[in-house]
């Protein structure tokens, strides 16, 4: 067996490995090859010559430390079972420590993941509020903004310890989804359908009718700071008294 980052070869397995996992179109994943891959944030295990396992991750910034967001753990489903995912993991912490990275950071899939994650160390934080709405019979201002006026808005909107993501984040949240603003509202959504998925709200919740009224939406879903559902979990890989994060928004699912 053999963990590091890939080579170009493999990408093509790379690429298959993900399809089995999570079922993602080919489209899905031209724009996270475009927008968010780099070999150097991707670890996998190879395995007889054949790529059975990877993650990837985004740099974050938490508490003013360097964090690495883990996205897209996956084994090959003729290999579970065996500790590859839990030998992956511990390898790529050991590479994130020392690249100066101070905690890691993901979002389980499914239920059953926080507790294969807390054995490996990995604790529950903060939380988000889910809740659906119709829209209103009036709307309001709304204007879209671009990643940096995003970015900027974004910082000044996020509870106190909040996980930060910009660069390769914000670059793959736009390529998937729609960002807006006004004066003390932020919000990242897509369209499917006649429905508005707000992937994160900041700001005023109870906007959330007019702003689907605004954008021609009959009903939408929406993420908001909470603590309806435990979302993210985290590692720290310094030391053990670190502060962990308040809040964890933008997460890729």
């Amino acid at each position: 067996m053999r963990i590091d980052n890939p080579k170009k070869e493999q990408f093509p397995a790379l690429r298959a490995l993900w399809r089995e996992a999570f079922g993602d179109s080919e489209e899905f994943l031209n724009l996270f090859e475009k927008n968010a891959f780099s070999p150097d944030r991707c670890r996998c295990v190879t395995l007889d010559g054949q790529t059975v396992a990877a993650l990837y991750w985004f740099g974050c910034i938490c508490h003013g430390e360097k964090a690495a967001y883990l996205y897209a753990v996956a084994t090959a489903k003729s290999q579970r079972g065996q500790g590859l995912c839990a030998a992956l993991m511990r390898d790529t912490h050991e590479q994130l420590r020392s690249l100066g990275y101070t905690r890691t950071l993901l979002v389980p899939s499914t239920t059953s993941l926080f507790a294969f994650y807390g054995k490996l160390g990995y604790q529950a934080f903060g939380g988000i509020d889910e809740f659906s709405a119709a829209a209103s019979t009036e709307g309001m201002e709304l204007w879209r903004v671009g990643i940096d006026e995003y970015a900027r808005r974004r910082r000044s909107l996020l509870p106190a310890g909040s996980v930060i993501q910009e660069k390769e984040n914000l670059y793959f949240l736009q390529a998937q989804a729609e960002l807006y603003a006004t004066e003390d509202l932020l919000l990242a959504a897509r369209r499917e359908g006649e429905c508005l998925l707000g992937i994160e709200l900041l700001g005023k919740p109870a906007a959330a009718p007019r702003i689907l009224r605004t954008l021609e939406c009959r009903e939408g879903r929406f993420r908001v700071p909470g603590n309806q559902k435990p979302f993210a979990m985290w590692l720290p890989l310094s030391h053990s008294n670190l502060a962990p994060p308040t809040y964890f928004g933008l997460a890729f699912d």
